[in-house]
């Protein structure tokens, strides 16, 4: 239709012919070749091939391509369709003129057809949505066209300046965060949804505050990992998780490199049953290793990592093996029978009051532990051997820390003897493991309280179980002999605000109580020890720093049947942080704090 009224109108305006006006016939003819060629010339441009998005310029393009294809098949077959005749280039090239936005005005009038509002469901609930950018013109136009959609959007608010005057989909942006009150009362809007794409956690948290200021119900929309992942829709807001407000950059590992490296190995994991070794299974198992050995003492932990992996969990097979890394001989026989390629050690006692109160455990378990599985990686062969750690074995002051830093020196020790890689992994506190604050809080919040604090200024940082495995996993390929890895966690994060946070959220009144610092415990912790660089020469979130190594031979002093004091003496000397040391350390830092600290060492 559109190139038939592009020839007639550039004809009758050109006046442009040649020989005796056509007929009946040729018009008919006219007229079929027309319908043809146009078809032809826009499945040659695949227009009909659902090829391009609406309105985009790949569109405009496209559509340019076929009027152009179009106007070369006209002047070719025109002197066949009126024999005696050539196509007039005049009135070819007006109908092109004519056709080509006629033709994209159509496409645009269907997609704004197919693109308008649906009425909302009756009881749909009034929104404020804060971004105008890309994540909050496709979450409005999403809720727009949703048929009985939950939501209503009045409203936007968006701090850049440029778009105080923009509407999207009909609803005006009002202005900045500092308009919300305003345009809360205006239009009797009780929900504001968050829709930034890559929001760090300190807007979130400042947004979500800000809103339960002004008596609205802070909402985000889903992650982009959320949303590749198919676990959630853009229209599919939702309450801000701690996850969220945690003030994070994504890591992003390579994964091809990954999947690459571990495709046909055989992949052992220590601990497989906890947060970590769970979780290490559950990517592992992705990439398809030849073998998946899974290790741990606690058989109802095998039995739940198995049935998340297979959906079945008949613990019959040879991927899961019920063994103690404190057993030498033990361990020793599981690497000759397996002879595993890569190995992580996630095996560890890790609760820190515990341990102060049991330092002969720590020594058993992550010390003369770790021992026993390196030694027996070294005599089979492994290509690969890393060791999870955490942020207390930098600067440590506590029996868990001063551990986790003698199997840090341990792994690089046995990384200058053996064959392959030997390295350490360290990062924080993971969101959602088993025995972490974070659950510790929701449990007290569901039981109605009071939530128990150590210290008002106490700060952790955090990351998620995917995050940690994916910088594990990413270490495995990067790291060199004797390193440690660090995650550039970002900021810390203060605990008493986790707890207010989850507290707000009970239906009833939770009350927040302060403990005091227990044992061992740091107001803050460190990803860096005294003396360890800063250096990332592979990734831009991962710090690679050198361990002093420390040889089996010297752990004789770490006797678990000495005495609870000297034993913690040991550790801080065999963890190269001796106790007059940390007392010098002291030195710099505030009176309150030297003393409660003092206190402890004593």
């Amino acid at each position: 239709m559109a190139w038939a009224g592009g020839l007639l109108a550039a004809a009758r305006i050109t006046r442009d012919t040649t020989g005796a006006p056509p007929g009946a016939a040729a018009i008919s003819r006219i007229a079929l070749a027309v319908c043809l060629l146009s078809v032809g010339a826009g499945l040659l441009a695949h227009l009909y091939h659902g090829r391009y998005l609406r309105g985009s310029m790949d569109e405009v393009a496209g559509v340019a391509m076929t009027a152009c294809a179009m106007a070369v098949l006209l002047v070719l077959v025109f002197p066949v369709l009126v024999p005696g005749q050539r196509a007039v280039l005049p009135t070819v090239g007006g109908s092109v003129l004519f056709a080509a936005p006629v033709m994209l005005g159509g496409r645009y009038a269907l997609f704004a057809a197919r693109g308008r509002f649906r009425a909302p469901a009756s009881a749909a609930v009034d929104v404020i949505v804060f971004g105008a950018g890309d994540a909050g013109s496709l979450l409005i136009g999403r809720l727009g066209r949703e048929p009985g959609s939950a939501y209503r959007p009045v409203a936007i608010l968006d701090d850049d300046p440029a778009k105080r005057r923009l509407r999207i989909q009909g609803i005006p942006v009002l202005g900045d965060r500092t308009r919300m009150a305003e345009a809360a009362a205006h239009t009797g809007a009780t929900v504001l949804v968050i829709a930034i794409a890559r929001a760090s956690g300190s807007a979130i948290r400042d947004l979500t505050a800000q809103a339960e200021r002004c008596g609205l119900t802070p909402k985000v929309v889903p992650s982009m990992t959320e949303l590749i992942s198919g676990s959630a829709r853009i229209d599919g807001v939702r309450d801000p998780r701690i996850s969220d407000l945690l003030g994070r950059r994504p890591v992003r590992t390579d994964v091809a490199a990954i999947v690459g490296y571990f495709t046909g190995k055989r992949v052992l994991v220590t601990g497989a049953g906890g947060s970590i070794g769970s979780e290490l299974c559950r990517q592992l198992y992705q990439f398809g290793p030849a073998e998946l050995i899974m290790l741990d003492r606690d058989e109802s932990a095998l039995h739940a990592v198995q049935l998340t992996l297979h959906g079945r969990a008949l613990l019959d097979s040879d991927e899961t093996v019920l063994a103690d890394i404190r057993d030498p001989d033990r361990v020793r026989e599981i690497f000759e029978q397996c002879r595993p390629q890569i190995v992580f050690h996630a095996a560890a006692l890790k609760h820190l009051p515990l341990l102060e109160h049991y330092p002969a455990e720590a020594v058993k378990s992550n010390i003369l532990g770790t021992r026993t599985v390196l030694e027996a990686a070294a005599a089979c062969g492994v290509e690969s051997f890393v060791n999870i750690s955490t942020d207390k074995a930098a600067n440590p002051v506590s029996v868990l820390g001063y551990s986790k830093r003698v199997a840090e020196r341990l792994t690089a020790y046995m990384g200058g003897r053996a064959d392959g890689s030997y390295l350490s992994v360290r990062f924080g506190n993971v969101l959602g493991s088993r025995g972490s604050v974070l659950t510790a809080f929701s449990a007290q919040v569901e039981a109605g309280g009071p939530v128990t604090v150590t210290h008002p200024d106490v700060t952790r940082y955090f990351m998620t179980a995917d995050e940690a495995v994916q910088l594990v996993l990413q270490a495995a390929i990067i790291g060199r002999n004797g390193e440690v890895l660090v995650l550039d966690m970002g900021e810390p994060v203060r605990i008493a605000d986790l707890a207010r946070r989850l507290a707000a959220r009970s239906a009833s009144p939770v009350d927040i109580v302060f403990t005091g610092l227990r044992p061992g415990e740091k107001l803050a912790e460190d990803l860096l020890g005294q003396g360890e660089m800063d250096h990332r020469p592979y990734h831009p979130l991962i710090w690679h720093t050198p361990v002093t190594p420390i040889s089996p031979d010297e752990l004789a002093i770490l006797d678990p049947a000495a005495d609870p004091q000297h034993l913690r003496e040991a550790l801080a000397r065999c963890a190269g942080q001796a106790v007059s040391e940390w007392a010098g350390q002291l030195a710099g830092a505030p009176p309150a704090e030297a003393d409660q600290a003092a206190d402890q060492m004593v």
